[in-house]
């Protein structure tokens, strides 16, 4: 099964679309349509745009998987080293519930994005002012992933003699399709996208909402994580490095938040001092 995303085109298209559109809502007389129509034009074309760039960057040709199969290897000793649980045996107990390994990899192949793009939508209309560090929380953790991807690493679905299966192949499921085709490299399971955008959702509603169903969004990042274990595609490591490179980047922009907030306050002294 190959979930069909838009393309690196139709995004790049789409946020042409939207920039055109903000264009023509600036001529609108003021008032509220304007006043809604045109920042939320201008958000959407930067998110197609980073959509599109992102697309593009996960598709660049990499045709060498050397070191990569090592590299798995290597990160398997080291969490042996550091008492991580297996995978493996994630892996044995979903192989014997047939409905819970279907439920994992539909999870796996289809909640990332929509997840994503709802918390989005939702922090953007109910919680406008929060919306600019999580916004830039998620392009510095992306950003992360795909500069870190150099770097080749196999995923635990890709080295069976330690005992994994490509679970998603074995239930005829595949996300990806064969090595070197489909939407994705898949040899760049560190760090895991899938477990850096649940995050986003997951620890941004935690923050940001006060409902007491915020609960139950959080719990989209350790199911995330079980998902990407149990399936074979991901690392514990890979989602480990994913929360450590969003945790850095939200930091990162808070610091420059309180920067820019505290030369906005220096200004406004000066301005009133030389009244």
């Amino acid at each position: 099964m190959h979930v069909p995303w838009p393309s690196w085109d139709q995004a790049a298209l789409a946020c042409i679309a939207a920039l055109l559109l903000s264009v023509i809502g600036l001529r609108l007389p003021d008032g509220r349509l304007r006043t809604a129509s045109v920042p939320t034009l201008r958000e959407f074309a930067l998110v197609s745009g980073l959509y599109s760039i992102w697309r593009l960057a996960r598709q660049l040709p990499f045709t060498h998987e050397a070191g990569a199969i090592d590299r798995g290897r290597a990160i398997d000793r080291l969490q042996l080293r550091l008492h991580l649980p297996s995978e493996i045996g994630l892996q044995h107990f979903v192989v014997h519930h047939d409905s819970l390994a279907r439920l994992v990899n539909a999870y796996y192949a289809t909640l990332h994005v929509p997840a994503l793009l709802a918390f989005l939508v939702w922090l953007w209309i109910r919680h406008r002012d929060a919306y600019p560090h999580w916004r830039n929380g998620l392009v510095y953790v992306t950003l992360g992933c795909l500069i870190i991807r150099f770097v080749r690493v196999a995923p635990p679905r890709f080295i069976p003699e330690l005992g994994f299966v490509d679970l998603s192949q074995r239930l005829g499921f595949q996300v990806y399709g064969d090595p070197g085709t489909g939407i994705s490299d898949q040899y760049a399971a560190m760090p895991s996208i899938h477990v850096a955008w649940a995050a986003v959702v997951g620890l941004g509603v935690l923050c940001v909402a006060r409902s007491p169903w915020r609960s139950l969004i959080v719990l989209h990042l350790p199911i995330t994580m079980f998902v990407v274990a149990a399936t074979g595609h991901h690392w514990w490591l890979d989602g480990i490095v994913a929360l450590a490179l969003l945790g850095i980047g939200l930091w990162g922009d808070a610091l420059w938040r309180r920067s820019r907030s505290r030369a906005s306050d220096r200004g406004a002294v000066e301005v009133l001092e030389a009244a």
